[in-house]
Formats: C-alpha cells, structure tokens, sequence
C-alpha cells in the first residue's frame, strides 16, 4: 500500500475527470492523482458513438471574438484560459467526427499537465481502516486518498428486464456495416439517439426495420433536452409517415424467442389496449443507452443507485447520497437534473465540474465561493445581472441547474457565479463576514410547460418578444430573477425573452429590472 495519503483521487480520465484535474492543477491542488484503464484519455470516444459522429455541436464562426460567449455554441470544448484549448480549432464539422474528441482531449492532458496514470484498472475500492479509501488497481497496487471522485462515465449497457433479452446484438457490439444486414428483416430496441442513428445507418440494405419502446419518440428540439432524438438522426422517421416500409413500435417487448434463422418477437402495442402480436425478425438490436457499473465498490462504500439502478444516487453537493466523501463528476452527475437538463454532456457537466471543484475548495480548504462586490443598489445590481445574462455560457448551458446570486449582507453586496441552485437553497453562501439577509437568484430557464409548445406550429401563439408585462409567460429561454429572503423565494421578475438573446433594452429589460431589485430592497415586497 502506498504511504502517501492523497488529498484526491480520480477514477477516469476521460473530459470530466481532465476537467476536475485541471482544476486542481491550476490551483495548486497537487495532492492528487488520475487512474485511468486505457492507454490515453477519452477512451470512451473511441469507441462511441458506434458510428463515429458526434451530435454535439461544434461552430467556430459565431461573428463573436468573446471567448465566453463563444461556448455558448460550443459543445465540447472544457474550460480552460488558453485559447489553444478550443476544440473548435480542430474542425469546422457543425457534428465532428468522435476521433477528433479523442485527440482534442489527449492534447488537453498533456497541455494542463494533469497528473494521470494510464494503463491503470481499479479493480477495488474500500473504506481503509485508517479513515478515507482505499482503491486498489489490476495490479494489486493500492492507494489511499481522503475522497475519490468518481469520473467513469457510465460504461455499461443498460439491458431492459425482457425475456430472451440475450438473443439481443448489443450496440456496444453489432456490426455497425450496413451490408451485413442484407435484405433482412431488423428490430431495434430503444428510442434514442443510439437506435435511431443504428436505423438510418441500416435503412438502404435491410428489408425493414422496426424500431420499439415503451415510450413516445421525444425530439430535442421540443423538449429541449439534447438526450431525446435529435434531427440529425430522425431522417428514419419520414421513412416511417410515408409508408416506406419502416415503422415505428409503441410498446413493451415481452419476449424474445430464436425461431430458426431468426427471432420470434412477443410485442404489446401500447396505443392498442395491450394488444399482443408475435413478429418475427432475422436480427433483433439492443440500443438501450448505459448504466454506471457500480462493481468495483465492495460492501463497505458501495453507493446507493437510482433511477432503475442506472446512476449513483447523489447529494446537491454530486456526493454519494450514502458514503461521504465519495463524489461523482461528468455525466454521472446528471442523476441530479435527469433529461431536465445538460449535466451528461461536456457541454453541460463541465460548468458541473467547475461547480464541484468551488464546493469542495469551500468545503474542505476553507476557500469561499468566487465573488465580486457590487454596491447595494437596485441599478448596479441591475447592471451586473444584465451583463452576466448576455454573455454567461454557464448559465446558457445550465438552464435552471446553475444560478448566479447576489447576496446582501448590510451595506455590501456580493456577485457568486454559477452556484447550483440546490446547493444554494440546502447549503447556502453565509459566511462569518457575510451574514446574507437578502439573495437575489439569477437562471437562465425554459417556461414551465416548454416541452408542450411545438416551436414549429405558427396557429399557437406566443408571447410577445420584448413585451415585459408578458415576460412571466415565455415558454422560450428568458432570464429569472428570484428574491429570497429568510430562507424562502418572496418575490421573482422575469425578464422578457429577445431573439437574439440579448436581455439589455433600457425600456423592456434594465427599467424593470432596477425597479423589481429596489423594491425587493426596499422592503416592498413579499
């Protein structure tokens, strides 16, 4: 067993577990260590997507030179000051090829000089006698650290409760050629983005294919969850409305039978009152999405599960809800906003990330939240809301997760960026020297029934652009302002959503503003 007891200690070094070391690296936090299996960084990417495209966008010419701004409409960069760290530098591909992450988030390791140990499986991880952990790795080497942050991504495929499920092909596994699906006959079970890109890679060789779940198709561009189907993979479902021989399923597979060269497949049609019909296919798919493999965690720290057993159940702090001082970052940390908002993607998790590194600095180094002072007025407060809207990409990323607050203790008034919003309403931003009477919480948020709007259906109508009065009706993306005073949300303003995001008309967006701060100051409300 190593001597040495390490302050942290990193499983995974793939984009979240790069992004925390970098963190630590930048802040003199050396005590730490990154183990990762593979050879290299991103090993997850080169692998996934099966069909090697990625849907996170990627667009280097946005007309801005505002690097801030810039990551708005840049999904898979991870933060860093060095403008030679942007992944838009290696493409123009608006959805780039997965080998270009692969060598983006090499370059990253080497170029932070984060200190991971590669070739290096964790077989174990233990409560150590002693206090902290103990994980030990393939080769019988063990280490000890006060906390473990676990960065593994979730690895495994999750594979449904379904009779004959292993008749299955698994989409960590299939043929991803499109000809060796020749005129046959394919189900593909699932209704994501996996078993949609699998179906458009297929559908000029197979005879037909059908693609099933229990569940409606859910589009991305409705709900606003870039985990539902995106357009880039739906060309499957013109195929389906005009009658071209593919179809799409709704309902439950209850079994899965080898019937000679093929597969006889029990189905319960949802939208026909559970009727039950036995269909019959030469390939049967598997295109379920993943799960979080728990198994290297014996009985003295293994982590409470959610969500069908797919996630680590988790604290506002992205802390095993049951074993302290073990933390989750990347796309793990999406048990907390699940299809409600961007924590499993880079785009999302790496402000996560960012977030998690502040909570533990405050938590365990005495360090407190990042924060300018403003003057307790409701015009600059105004003024430094406003600006954080227009350009804030973490807040853009993070819809509703993520909150800048303005606290008020006295005659002085403090600027927090990017605090999740649970952590702010269960732990808090007071400190010895500021005792906070008021705090002003700032989201950037979709209306309450968004994912009910079609966007594209021009008889609904929609809020007025720029109409303040109207503002607490958007369904569109608008910046929230809420006023809690004692613990609990009094008052709150919306401001009025702009198409081009751009939250700074004097008339429409700072006026009412500065007089719904002055009044939250003033006593008058709530």
């Amino acid at each position: 067993m190593n001597a040495e007891m390490l302050d942290y200690l990193v499983i995974g070094a793939g984009p979240a577990g790069l992004q925390f070391a970098a963190f630590l690296e930048r802040d003199g936090r050396r005590d730490y260590l990154v183990l990762e299996s593979a050879d290299g960084p991103g090993a997850f990417f080169t692998r996934f997507p099966r069909h090697r495209q990625l849907i996170s966008i990627n667009k280097p010419h946005t007309g801005s030179d505002d690097p801030e701004l810039n990551l708005r409409l840049d999904w898979n960069s991870l933060l860093s000051e060095d403008p030679a760290l942007r992944f838009t530098r290696y493409t123009e591909r608006y959805f780039p090829p997965a080998d270009e992450m692969v060598r983006y988030l090499a370059d990253f390791a080497a170029a932070t000089g984060v200190r991971v140990r590669y070739g290096t499986r964790v077989t174990r991880v233990s409560r150590a006698a002693g206090g902290g952990f103990a994980v030990t790795d393939g080769t019988g080497t063990v280490y000890r650290a006060r906390r473990v942050v676990v960065a593994t991504g979730v690895g495994q495929p999750y594979v449904p409760p379904i009779p004959g499920v292993g008749h299955a092909e698994r989409y960590t596994e299939m043929s991803v050629d499109p000809r060796d699906f020749l005129d046959q006959r394919v189900l593909v079970i699932g209704k994501g983005n996996s078993a949609f890109e699998t179906a458009d890679n297929l559908m000029e060789t197979t005879t037909l294919i059908h693609v099933a779940g229990p569940g409606s198709v859910r589009m991305a561009w409705r709900t606003h969850y870039v985990g539902h189907l995106r357009a880039v993979n739906n060309n499957f479902l013109d195929t389906y409305q005009l009658k071209s021989a593919n179809a799409i399923l709704d309902g439950h597979v209850r079994e899965i039978v080898r019937d000679g060269d093929g597969y006889r497949v029990s189905f319960a049609f949802s939208r026909a009152d559970e009727v039950v019909r036995e269909l019959h296919y030469d390939r049967v798919l598997l295109c379920t999405g993943f799960r979080f493999d728990a198994s290297i965690f014996d009985g003295t720290c293994r982590p409470a599960l959610a969500i069908n057993d797919r996630f680590p159940a988790q604290t506002a702090e992205w802390e095993s809800v049951n074993v302290p001082d073990l933390f989750f970052a990347g796309t793990l940390s999406q048990q907390r906003d699940f299809k409600r908002s961007t924590s499993g993607f880079i785009h999302g998790f790496r402000y996560g990330v960012r977030a998690l590194h502040r909570i533990l600095e405050r938590r365990y180094h005495d360090e407190p939240w990042p924060a300018g002072k403003v003057d307790v007025a409701g015009e600059p407060m105004a003024d430094a809301i406003i600006e954080r809207v227009n350009r804030s990409s973490g807040l853009w990323q993070q819809f509703g997760v993520l909150a800048d607050v303005l606290t008020v203790a006295g005659s002085e008034a403090r600027y927090h960026e990017e605090v999740p919003v649970d952590y702010l309403t269960g732990i808090g931003l007071t400190t010895v020297d500021h005792p906070v009477e008021h705090a002003f919480v700032v989201t950037l948020e979709y209306g309450p029934e968004h994912d009910r709007v079609d966007p594209f259906d021009v008889s609904v109508r929609r809020v007025a652009q720029d109409v303040a009065g109207q503002a607490h009706d958007a369904a569109y993306l608008h910046p929230v302002v809420r006023y809690h005073r004692d613990g609990r949300v009094v008052a709150a303003h919306h401001l009025a959503e702009n198409l081009e995001n751009r939250w700074n008309r004097p008339d429409v967006h700072r006026t009412p503003l500065v007089a719904f701060l002055d009044r939250c100051l003033d006593g008058a409300v709530g």
